[in-house]
């Protein structure tokens, strides 16, 4: 009878545990429209956008957005309501774009104040998991980890992809910063996450 009654105590605490995992993605939303943007010029936010455009968000796609693209809109009367910034840095698609890591996270600041100013949320993601962040070019090469640390502790929340956390670099700065994580395991879950997170 104990081990009965201990086996569903396990049962409604894994209930409750699953139903706070779902409200806390609930509770974090942003609006449209939405400015996606990379800092480190991965593919990171080529796959996102896929995403998106299924759902047939109202967002614009811009890799080199800056802080005078945030101006522009709100001049023109429909301000973004939120920015997604993809972090995850790529040598041959920096080198492709002709930009360096120090050109990425220069433009990201300024583009970052200017959004703070304006009050529009900030979601710093990482969606290419640990594959992104152990690929450095060269021995030493911490590209990946400085558009983590431009973005992320001034995002007014995260999502990652689950396998990029095996070391708690975003649990880390989720619990220093107190902002909001949300993980997903696979691709295919973006899809829910973002449905879930944006409104009209």
């Amino acid at each position: 009878m104990i081990k009965k009654t201990v086996y569903i105590s396990i049962i409604a605490l894994m209930c409750i545990l699953t139903s706070f995992s779902v409200n806390e993605v609930s509770a974090q939303t942003a609006g449209q429209p939405v400015l996606l943007t990379s800092c480190g010029q991965s593919p990171g936010p080529v796959r996102l956008k896929i995403f998106m455009s299924r759902l047939e968000m109202d967002f614009d796609y811009n890799l080199f957005a800056k802080a005078d693209d945030l101006i522009t809109k709100k001049n023109e009367g429909d301000p973004y309501k939120s920015i997604i910034i993809v972090t995850g840095a790529s040598l041959k698609g920096m080198g492709a774009a002709g930009v360096s890591i120090d050109d990425e996270l220069e433009r990201i600041e300024g583009l970052i104040a200017e959004a703070k100013k304006q009050g529009i949320t900030i979601i710093g993601s990482h969606i290419e998991g640990m594959e992104r962040r152990a690929r450095g070019a060269a021995p030493g090469d911490n590209s990946d980890e400085l558009s983590i640390d431009a973005v992320c502790p001034n995002s007014s929340f995260m999502i990652v992809k689950k396998e990029g956390d095996e070391d708690s670099r975003f649990t880390n700065i989720s619990n220093g910063q107190n902002i909001p994580l949300i993980l997903f395991e696979k691709n295919l879950d973006i899809t829910g996450v973002l449905e879930k997170v944006f409104t009209k």
